[in-house]
């Protein structure tokens, strides 16, 4: 199936981690120009040498999504080096495990700025162009914590799941102008952010990490894990012409792990 993004400019934010590597090489795989942003230079490095593989134009940005003074240039960047941007990937990297209460403000204000603000000043300096052309995709990846709730990650659930009333908010508003605005939420995907929370869940309850994996892959109807590319897929899918009819929705990409209809 052709998916319709051949020579299609996409920016994949988060392109240094697992999950936004993955989308990155599919989008590639699809024939789009594909520009990865992230903050680490050897992260973002690696990325690049995988898509220089696949072929394509591609581009590195060393970018802190904490830092809004930057969004301008880097997207101006990405304008004269690929065009202007198509496929916007908002991929954010997960804030600290807290609990709900006494968490120091400051830290709720940074990773809000980072995980929020960031994603919403660069979704709109994207989008004149995508009217332009009569043509956009916005898609958000959260967790799974924006529908069900999960223990230790407040800041996650609570930032995250204001995004997800954004997007539904932003779709109803750019509808007209072929430009759509999804969600997509990743179960429990083999990356280095899920094997990181299963580790400090092993240390806070004196457990062995094989034995907190082995449980949580208990809870899944796979039976285990998802693969970063079978997440990525999905991404690559609501990007392309053939999702042109799906918009303000929220996609689970969770092997049946979210119990809630």
């Amino acid at each position: 199936m052709d998916f319709g993004l051949k020579g299609k400019t996409a920016l994949v934010l988060g392109g240094g981690g697992g999950l936004g590597r993955a989308v990155a090489r599919s989008l590639a795989g699809e024939g789009a120009n594909v520009a990865v942003a992230g903050i680490g230079a050897d992260s973002i490095d690696a990325t690049l040498a995988e898509l220089k593989e696949i072929g394509g134009k591609t581009l590195s940005l060393i970018w802190d999504l904490a830092d809004l003074s930057v969004i301008d240039a880097n997207i101006t960047k990405i304008e004269s080096e690929l065009g202007t941007v198509d496929i916007l990937v908002n991929n954010t990297g997960g804030p600290p495990p807290t609990a709900a209460t006494g968490v120091d403000p400051a830290l709720w204000a940074k990773q809000f700025q980072a995980m929020v603000l960031s994603v919403i000043a660069i979704t709109d300096r994207v989008l004149p162009g995508m009217k332009t052309r009569g043509w956009g995709r916005i898609l958000t990846s959260t967790s799974s914590g924006v529908i069900s709730p999960i223990p230790n990650l407040a800041i996650s659930n609570t930032l995250r799941l204001s995004l997800v009333g954004w997007s539904k908010t932003l779709a109803r508003e750019i509808g007209k102008d072929g430009i759509t605005a999804n969600i997509v939420v990743p179960g429990r995907i083999a990356t280095a952010r899920v094997a990181a929370l299963d580790n400090a869940k092993a240390r806070r309850e004196g457990r062995s990490v094989e034995e907190v994996a082995a449980e949580s892959q208990g809870t899944i109807p796979l039976g285990r894990y998802g693969k970063p590319g079978e997440y990525a897929d999905v991404v690559a899918f609501l990007a392309s012409e053939r999702a042109a009819y799906i918009t303000g929705s929220v996609v689970r990409v969770d092997g049946g792990m979210i119990t809630s209809i």
